[in-house]
């Protein structure tokens, strides 16, 4: 397996958010996106899809599956390859394939799997399924040398993200850290506007940009949406400090 990894985008399917949730008059039909890392010491998962749903999810979500096993053979690998998994959080639209990978270690923030586990969070069979192995952690973590998790909560307070190091730059991939894209790139600019100086008022941003600024990062994926983040300026991110 070669020394760079590849990360592969695997498409499992789609939902429609119904207006109440978009911010406006129409409903918004939205992918749903894992992620398939090839690094020389295995292969990591980052998200696994929907789940099945209560017939009250069913109806308010419509959601469109695609099947994880199909999709990992589409990007040449089966379940019983995947040597780990991340979950940038344990809704039900990113971890509904764990149980397909039963006795695989499954990442996750410590303070996700409390949450999920006192319920209303996602649906407890796709959380505490037979054969479910958790490796909890508290904030970063080095998972293989070149990728590491990053916390990035706000859609959850356990959201992480992955950081994976490649030949020509940095790839994050950031879940739900943010919907899109385009919210990321506006983020991002409040934060260069707030470093450079620049008068109040301003945008907020979230905290955890400063850190995944520290990897400055060439590419930006996202679970719901299939625009990628690039830096505008050969750069990239302004930086503040070096990575761990």
């Amino acid at each position: 397996m070669a020394m760079n990894p590849a990360v592969l985008r695997l498409d499992l399917g789609q939902f429609i958010r119904p207006a109440e949730e978009t911010g406006g008059p129409r409903p918004r039909v939205e992918p749903v996106l894992a992620y398939l890392v090839r690094h020389e010491r295995g292969l990591l998962l980052f998200d696994t899809g929907m789940g099945d749903a209560d017939a009250g999810t069913e109806a308010h979500y419509r959601p469109r599956r695609r099947g994880l096993r199909a999709a990992l053979s589409a990007a040449g690998a089966a379940p019983d390859e995947i040597t780990l998994v991340v979950n940038c959080h344990l809704h039900f639209d990113h971890c509904g394939g764990n149980p397909l990978l039963a006795g695989r270690p499954i990442l996750v923030q410590d303070v996700e799997l409390a949450t999920a586990r006192a319920g209303g969070h996602t649906f407890d069979e796709l959380v505490d399924f037979p054969g479910a192995v958790y490796e909890e952690l508290t904030g970063e973590a080095e998972v293989w040398p070149g990728v590491r998790i990053v916390p990035t909560p706000g859609h959850t307070a356990g959201h992480q993200s992955l950081v994976v190091g490649q030949d020509d730059g940095t790839v994050i991939l950031a879940g739900q850290a943010h919907d899109f894209a385009s919210e990321f790139g506006s983020d991002q600019l409040a934060r260069e506007a707030a470093l450079h100086g620049t008068a109040p008022p301003l945008p907020e941003y979230r905290p955890w940009l400063d850190r995944l600024a520290d990897f400055d990062p060439r590419r930006v994926l996202f679970a719901h949406d299939c625009s990628v983040w690039e830096p505008s300026r050969p750069s990239g991110i302004a930086r503040t400090a070096n990575p761990a």
